[in-house]
């Protein structure tokens, strides 16, 4: 009996500590609070003056805040534009001291749990873009540091994007290079990160507008993130733009499968609400791989390398899942994440990795200057990661099989065998002639051991005869069924 007992007892603390574990880990990750929020009896005196003032100097301004819910709540522009005589950007406007930029600092006396989880997302640190290779491209290769000591096409293209530094001139004005900007990692003069009206326009701030994937198009498309082009030829935008007047996209709570089930938006899968998860404005939460880098990794990686505590990948999936689960069964959504996974995991080895390698070794025994994009290769190892290889892996994301494949791994392949092999050789020969004899041939070992894997056989001539004489039977008859059908 006694040990019987203490056999419950012994499972009964097992039990707690496990409990209170997993309490505490739940708390680790636990959702901001929301604050109830309820409306101001009447508008300000403060914003009375202002909205006169607006409604006859900027009148689509002044009809914008009337179509918002801030008009509603009497929430007017002094209420988001004052400031403090202090503040860095504060200006005298008309007697009110105010700041032009409404910063998440300034929508966070609201909305603060929207503050706090963006604050927490990847979109915050995209205006940490100083040093990386996009920007150096604005700067040196593109552009030259012609305007106050920028590069126009910093200033124009990259920042607008993913946010500028704003900087406030001596004499109180905002600094042209930085301003405006409505980029999403903004380095705002406060001291806060972010732009709220990256996504929720000014001055109506519709959910609408947001939740449409034309909002995060301004940024996700074109040659090396085409998250847009890749949704609209995806079934998810085919459904989307046919049933666009089904989506019921003024929903206060707009919870899929239940507000509406024609299709989801980029918000629908990254952030907004399902029957057991709430919304979010941490766009990453839900998303396992990272497919930004040369070589794609699991999100939480980079964060556990570096001894940090973070929604471990699995978790994210899982969330991605339960989306996915408004509309799909598990084994459509299993099996479509197995889809995923051996594409990345393809890119990753056949050619990520060996690319990387070969980059990293001609770095090592410096057959490459110092200097960015002055040799070809650069530029071919850097398509071939940074446009082609993102392209695939997206399009396997997000279900977009032409991205996958032309515009994908056609082109990965084509860049690497006849562009990036060749190059390689080109390098290590111009090094064997200056004397780097010993460098070159490392180098020429790497790239034997690399060409003779069995994913290169078709190109090193090693293929097996079996499987070359299936493909050219399948080849045949192909030929024959096309030859025969143009009789």
């Amino acid at each position: 009996m006694k040990n019987g007992r203490i056999a419950l007892q012994t499972t009964f603390f097992a039990t707690l500590v496990l409990l209170t574990c997993s309490a505490l880990f739940s708390l680790a990750y636990a959702a901001p609070k929301a604050q109830m929020l309820k409306p101001f009896a009447s508008l300000s005196d403060e914003s009375k003056q202002c909205a006169a003032c607006h409604k006859e100097q900027n009148p689509a301004l002044y009809q914008q805040w009337g179509r918002s819910k801030h008009y509603g709540a009497n929430i007017g522009c002094f209420e988001c534009h004052q400031a403090d005589p202090n503040d860095a950007d504060a200006i005298k406007h008309e007697g009110f001291d105010i700041a032009v930029i409404v910063s998440p600092k300034d929508c966070g006396q609201c909305h603060n749990k929207e503050v706090e989880e963006f604050a927490a997302s990847h979109h915050a640190k995209a205006g940490q873009i100083i040093g990386s290779l996009d920007n150096f491209l604005a700067e040196a290769v593109e552009g030259q540091l012609s305007f106050n000591g920028q590069s126009p096409a910093a200033v124009s293209g990259c920042w607008q994007c993913h946010g500028a530094e704003v900087k406030v001139l001596a004499n109180g004005d905002l600094d042209p290079t930085t301003w405006p900007n409505t980029g999403i990692g903004r380095l705002n003069p406060d001291g806060s990160v972010g732009a709220c009206s990256a996504c929720h326009q000014r001055h109506e701030f519709s959910m609408v507008q947001a939740r449409r994937p034309e909002a995060c198009g301004k940024c996700h498309l074109g040659p090396d993130h085409p998250q847009k082009e890749i949704y609209e030829e995806s079934k998810h935008g085919i459904n989307f733009f046919a049933n666009v007047e089904h989506m019921n996209l003024g929903s206060a709570k707009w919870i899929v499968g239940e507000d509406y089930d024609a299709a989801p938006t980029c918000a629908t899968c990254h952030m907004s609400a399902t029957r057991e998860l709430p919304l979010t404005h941490d766009v990453g939460a839900r998303i396992s791989w990272t497919l930004r880098p040369a070589i794609s990794e699991k999100v939480d990686a980079k964060a556990i390398a570096q001894g940090k505590q973070v929604k471990p990948w699995e978790e994210r999936r899982a969330d991605m899942k339960n989306v996915c689960s408004a509309c799909h069964t598990s084994g459509w959504i299993e099996n479509f994440y197995t889809q995923f996974d051996n594409l990345v995991v393809l890119y990753n080895e056949k050619f990520a990795r060996p690319g990387k390698s070969m980059m990293d070794l001609l770095t090592k025994n410096e057959m490459l200057t110092e200097v960015q994009f002055d040799e070809e290769i650069e530029w071919t190892w850097f398509y071939l990661w940074h446009h082609e290889g993102r392209r695939a892996r997206h399009g396997a994301a997000m279900m977009a099989p032409d991205y996958v494949q032309w515009h994908g791994m056609f082109e990965v392949a084509e860049r690497f065998y006849v562009e990036m092999v060749p190059q390689y050789l080109e390098v290590v020969e111009k090094a064997e002639h200056a004397g780097k004899k010993e460098q070159a041939a490392e180098a020429r070992k790497l790239l034997d051991e690399i060409l003779s894997r069995p994913e290169h056989a078709w190109f090193s001539g090693k293929e097996p005869a079996d499987i070359k004489q299936k493909r050219q039977e399948a080849q045949k008859a192909f030929k024959q069924r096309y030859q025969s059908e143009s009789k």
